[in-house]
């Protein structure tokens, strides 16, 4: 297949260096320091002290790639508008778009799925719909990662834990197209599951991560002191709550409480979450696609959130005197 990774960050570099393994033939589109990187050294996977590195076609300019098969978007939320004014120099007819990122996306409400609001743009992760236009809804296949990944430097991945990918169409049907990709991941040794609603599993990882992320963000705080005070945990779930409706109305059930998602959490030890990383590293953070949208479906849905708009709230300010949102 032609294979471009957009955006080798840590999950993308993650995927990269295992379908590289497996035998594809990795481009790369990347810029600044990481593109050098990747030009002189490869990309590079850290698993302790055991580095894998595999050699990559990385360029600066989609035009040099020309049409892909496969197109995976593994950027931070903020930056894909920036990757849809660009994207569309890699997409043929078939060309599939992997979107492998935290939150809610553009396509959440398509396919069919969201009942009452199957088909609305949700203005907070897409405002003028200039995502949805660069890459149509035809391309979109949906993707949860499950594993923490960080960068030790540019173009070079440390993998923490986690190996779980779960892929599946908008439209919730098992199409050629999405087994082929179910192979493809499988066979680069990477645990993936096909999803038959994949919306269902983006806001079930989004139900967790909502929270802890912003606060930790808020706080400076590993995710063990998070878990380890009670206001602060009495508060994470109120937000859970608020979204644990949410999802309902539109056709996600979940039956866990908060407090069976926080042992999963407790289980993980002492990490610092990705938004926690971007705001020590001064990049933007992804507020909009992880509490953004969810307020903007509570709205639509009628849901109140007041706990949600807290959270959200300070985390903006936060986020806006750092000069990161």
């Amino acid at each position: 297949m032609r294979v471009c990774i957009y955006g080798a960050g840590a999950i993308g570099g993650w995927i990269g260096v295992a379908l590289a393994q497996a035998g594809e033939r990795l481009n790369v589109v990347a810029r600044g320091a990481t593109l050098e990187a990747l030009q002189r050294d490869g990309l590079s996977l850290m698993r302790g002290d055991v580095r894998t590195r595999v050699p990559v076609n990385a360029v600066a300019d989609p035009a040099e790639l020309g049409e892909q098969d496969l197109v995976v978007v593994a950027v931070k939320a903020p930056a894909l508008a920036g990757v849809a004014e660009r994207i569309g120099l890699l997409l043929g007819p078939d060309t599939i778009v992997l979107v492998a990122m935290n939150g809610v996306p553009w396509w959440f409400l398509q396919g069919g799925f969201g009942g009452a609001l199957a088909g609305t743009r949700l203005a907070t992760v897409d405002p003028e719909g200039a995502i949805a236009a660069a890459i149509p809804d035809r391309h979109v296949i949906g993707g949860v990662v499950h594993a923490s990944c960080s960068l030790d430097g540019p173009g070079v991945v440390r993998h923490h834990f986690g190996n779980g990918l779960i892929i599946g169409e908008p439209s919730g049907e098992a199409t050629a197209r999405v087994k082929q990709l179910l192979a493809l991941f499988t066979r680069a040794g990477i645990d993936t599951k096909l999803s038959a609603q994949i919306q269902k599993d983006v806001w079930f990882k989004l139900w967790g991560n909502m929270t802890v992320n912003p606060v930790s963000a808020l706080t400076g705080a590993a995710t063990d002191r998070i878990m380890g005070d009670e206001l602060l945990l009495g508060f994470i779930s109120a937000v859970m709550l608020e979204a644990k409706e949410i999802g309902a109305r539109i056709g996600i059930t979940i039956t866990d409480s908060p407090e069976d998602r926080h042992a999963v959490t407790r289980k993980l030890g002492a990490f610092k979450t990705s938004m926690l990383q971007d705001v020590e590293a001064g990049r933007a953070v992804e507020l909009d696609a992880l509490v953004g949208a969810v307020r903007e479906l509570g709205q639509l849905t009628k849901v109140p959130a007041p706990f949600t708009d807290a959270l959200l709230g300070l985390a903006r300010v936060q986020a806006r005197q750092l000069g990161l949102y």
